[in-house]
């Protein structure tokens, strides 16, 4: 086993590489990605350093036998015990395979999937330029080669792939000419606000049902919601067979 990173010692208390990563976590991914660089993580070990001084500091005034602080305590002791109570009660949940599928043979008609094509595309920001790829293409240029070289959209590096969508994905004009293309066609250009399209359709899906295997995560999600809750409602009303409970006055 590695040791442990010391960062910094207040008073002989260690910050190590472990506190910084736990301060990352708890910030939510949009705000930890601000902070998970050297000069970020400088910042949060100062923050640490700053927070251990005043946990040191508290301790030497003895501010932890004040009344109200262990009044506050006591609080925070209760709401954490009832959190742990709780995740004790429900750990054990679980779904098994059978359930699973049994819950989707009862429920297909919730798991139904539009139609959707998968399309490649150029996008570039000169009519003439368009159509000259167009016709370029139409004399045997490949596609996917067109795109890496001349498009401006992000997926110009996967050939300008755009994957799989349904309506409603795209602006207007984009999604009207590409579900009307035969699969392998290209499309003359197109105009849109973000400029000037070349679409290429490369796969058409009919409506259906989503397999199993696209949905068993949710319908997990979806049954252990439901045990849990159940689970809690019955031990609710177990507790309130042992224990005295009186509402008002």
């Amino acid at each position: 086993m590695s040791e442990k990173k010391v960062l910094a010692t207040v008073e002989g208390r260690e910050i190590t590489e472990e506190h910084i990563e736990r301060l990352l976590a708890g910030l939510g991914p949009q705000r930890a990605a601000q902070f998970d660089n050297p000069q970020g993580r400088r910042t949060l070990l100062n923050e640490v350093i700053t927070q251990e001084l005043i946990y040191v500091d508290a301790q030497r005034n003895s501010l932890h036998e004040e009344a109200e602080f262990k009044a506050e305590l006591e609080i925070m002791q209760a709401e954490l015990l009832k959190q742990y109570g709780l995740r004790k009660l429900l750990k054990d949940v679980e779904v098994s395979n059978e359930e699973a599928f049994e819950y989707y043979n009862a429920h297909r008609s919730e798991f139904k999937s539009p139609e959707s094509i998968q399309a490649k595309h150029i996008l570039v920001d000169d009519p003439q330029k368009a159509e000259q790829i167009f016709w370029d293409l139409k004399k045997g240029l490949f596609f996917e080669e067109a795109a890496k070289k001349y498009s401006l959209c992000p997926s110009a590096s996967v050939g300008g792939d755009l994957g799989y969508f349904s309506r409603g994905q795209m602006v207007p004009e984009f999604e009207k000419a590409a579900f009307s293309l035969e699969v392998n066609e290209i499309s003359k250009p197109v105009r849109t606000q973000f400029g000037y399209h070349i679409i290429k359709l490369v796969d058409r899906k009919k409506p259906g049902i989503k397999g199993f295997d696209e949905v068993e995560a949710d319908i997990r999600k979806i049954l252990i919601g439901s045990k849990q809750n159940k689970k809690y409602v019955e031990e609710s009303k177990r507790l309130r067979e042992v224990y005295s409970v009186k509402i008002g006055k």
